[in-house]
């Protein structure tokens, strides 16, 4: 009955926990895994004043119990920019939550069909519908039809590089598909044993394209065409060889797709950020799989929920990207 009346299905947006209390009355770690179980629909905030190394090394049990951690090390800025999302988008804030619960402790293939799933249920709420009326979509041609997507062979090297300079390498259904082939013929040619994936112009990539987003009103058919052409489950199966030269704006796409290569190298003034859920959905293109594997769920979250960018220099610190050029 407590995780029906702390829903935000039941109005409950957020849930706050004093995580110091709980340590002063320890909770055993098998009482934890009981109340794992019973996780509420709605974002659980632990506050305390340890840091995250220290919950990490001693309070793990505890952590587990919390979606979003407010300790002196996270950074406020994108702690409070998330307890203001989750007030104007609880749902969506909620839903991704549910996600990364799950994360961790499934396969990468579950992951990404959860996380289809969860973006299409999304794509037709009421937060996704009124943020759709709000913009005003265009449609922008490429410039002169050559691929979005360019293939450069070196020996055994395969250069694969976003080629929408004008849009920022915005993440289009065309892209993706022309990206989905670039990978097939790297994962097919066992001739390749090099991967690099580059962007053209000022941004690897500003994440999806907004003339694109609410075309799909089909909800089965977009979760059958995520899943089908799918870049994540490519770039995760081949992750070994790839390795990933970001800059400028990596956003949505930008950094789910890249987080799941075995080497990611950012320029220092790289800008990193998941927007989706101030849109009112969730990171749809492999995110609640990728990033949580690099940085925990609970950075993750952060991330996603806040919608915040995050430098270089913490997603180095984070473990986002591997190295700094």
């Amino acid at each position: 009955m407590l995780a029906e009346e702390r829903s935000v299905v039941s109005g409950c947006h957020l849930l706050a926990v004093d995580l110091d209390s709980a340590i002063s009355e320890p909770l055993t770690a098998q009482a934890a895994e009981q109340l794992k179980t019973w996780l509420p629909n709605t974002v659980v905030v632990g506050f305390s004043g340890l840091n995250f190394a220290q919950l990490s090394s001693s309070h793990s049990h505890l952590i587990d119990l919390v979606d979003l951690l407010a300790t002196p090390d996270h950074p406020t800025a994108l702690l409070d920019a998330a307890l203001a999302q989750i007030a104007r988008q609880p749902a969506a804030s909620a839903a991704l939550v549910q996600l990364l619960r799950q994360s961790l402790e499934v396969s990468v293939d579950q992951g990404l069909m959860l996380e289809s799933l969860m973006y299409s249920s999304l794509q037709h709420g009421a937060a996704f519908e009124a943020w759709l009326q709000q913009q005003q979509p265009k449609e922008v041609p490429e410039s002169d039809g050559a691929s979005v997507v360019e293939l450069q062979r070196a020996g055994a090297r395969l250069t694969i590089t976003l080629n929408r300079p004008r849009k920022h390498n915005a993440f289009s259904a065309r892209m993706r598909d022309e990206l989905c082939q670039a990978l097939m013929v790297a994962l097919v040619d066992e001739t390749v044993t090099e991967v690099s994936l580059e962007g053209n112009g000022p941004s690897f990539c500003a994440g999806g394209d907004l003339d694109e987003f609410g075309q799909a009103r089909d909800a089965a058919l977009a979760h059958l065409t995520r899943t089908t052409r799918s870049a994540a489950k490519l770039m995760d199966s081949m992750a070994g060889k790839i390795t990933a030269h970001l800059h400028g704006a990596c956003i949505g796409a930008g950094i789910e797709l890249t987080a799941f290569a075995q080497r990611v190298i950012a320029d220092p003034a790289s800008q990193f950020a998941l927007p989706e859920v101030g849109f009112g959905l969730v990171p749809g293109a492999g995110g609640t799989v990728s990033i949580p594997r690099r940085i925990g769920r609970h950075r993750a979250g952060l991330m996603a929920i806040s919608g915040v960018p995050i430098d270089a220099k913490l997603a180095l610190d984070w473990g986002l990207v591997d190295a700094l050029r």
